[in-house]
């Protein structure tokens, strides 16, 4: 299969949602591969992140988007402005909801921010309902939930899935790639993500920063990728900076004697090189920036408008 095919197709599929719902769990398992981070934490996925994949003729890339929510912060605004962004630039919408939890005040402004965007812009996206952890949801409830969400009048098709297990997303995926519209493929047939290694390498590592710490350090915290030398034995060297805003915070990600600093970076090095497939020899630094929130450089780095 070639990208050339006169029988290729090729779509953009937005996934939307509050935070927490399984957004990134979701593209993950689209892709077959890891293309952006996932913690338990709401509000890990800071800027649109492609992930790419191939199913028969059809190149799906998806949009995974930040989570919509009420923004307080400059950063807060940037991230809702990246998602809703990046639900405009979808052929379709997949409006992710958490079955378990059904519908709370973030879902509930999104399905009205869709339904005011679809009488306002031409040539709306189409949007369709994917009810996620099913494995873990009882099926009556499952079903009372869809029926609400259905009366809405803004689905055109319903999906029930389980991102982490992989449950209902192979129908879901095929039904994807049968209606996209023909039309060649926007990226080489090997591409799985947009993202650059540097700053997949430093999502990497927040991620670990943040299964590690959970609820011990707010979201005062960003990774940066200083120094990227690729060495003549094909390994890689890495220079990252961890910044926080306080110097009460340095104490926790250093831990005691350094431990916790050497937990993250083993768990960031061991995945880097099962991802880039070559040893990663990976060095971390925390400095204090005690207002990196409104640092405009970041912002660009992330692809997020600073004025939002």
């Amino acid at each position: 299969m070639t990208e050339g095919c006169v029988d290729s197709r090729c779509e953009f599929i937005a996934v939307v949602g509050a935070p927490n719902v399984g957004k990134s769990t979701l593209v993950n398992r689209f892709v077959g591969a890891k293309v952006t981070i996932v913690s338990p934490k709401a509000q890990t996925t800071r800027a649109r992140v492609l992930g790419i994949c191939i199913e028969d003729l059809s190149q799906l890339v998806f949009i995974d988007t930040p989570g919509i929510f009420e923004p307080r912060r400059r950063l807060d605004r940037a991230m809702v402005a990246a998602a809703w962004g990046g639900a405009s630039d979808g052929d379709v919408i997949l409006l992710l909801v958490d079955a378990n939890s059904g519908v709370d005040s973030n879902t509930r402004k999104i399905i009205e921010g869709l339904k005011k965007r679809g009488k306002t812009v031409d040539n709306f996206p189409r949007i369709m309902l994917v009810l996620n952890k099913i494995d873990v949801t009882k099926k009556p409830a499952l079903l009372t939930l869809a029926a609400q969400l259905n009366e809405e009048g803004i689905f055109s098709e319903t999906f029930m899935v389980s991102a982490l297990s992989g449950n209902g997303v192979g129908d879901l995926l095929a039904h994807l790639a049968g209606h996209a519209p023909k039309g060649p493929w926007h990226f080489p047939e090997d591409q799985i993500s947009d993202m650059p290694q540097r700053l997949l390498a430093a999502e990497i590592t927040r991620e670990k920063l943040y299964l590690q710490l959970r609820q011990e350090l707010p979201y005062a915290s960003a990774v940066e990728t200083e120094e990227w030398h690729e060495k003549e034995d094909g390994s890689v060297k890495i220079s990252q900076v961890i910044y926080i805003e306080r110097p009460t915070q340095k104490a926790i990600i250093l831990g005691k004697g350094g431990g916790r600093i050497k937990s993250i970076g083993e768990a960031s090095r061991k995945e880097l090189k099962e991802i880039f497939g070559h040893d990663v020899h990976l060095f971390l630094f925390v400095k204090v920036r005690e207002k990196w929130g409104d640092d405009q450089e970041r912002y660009r780095d992330w692809g997020l408008d600073f004025n939002a």
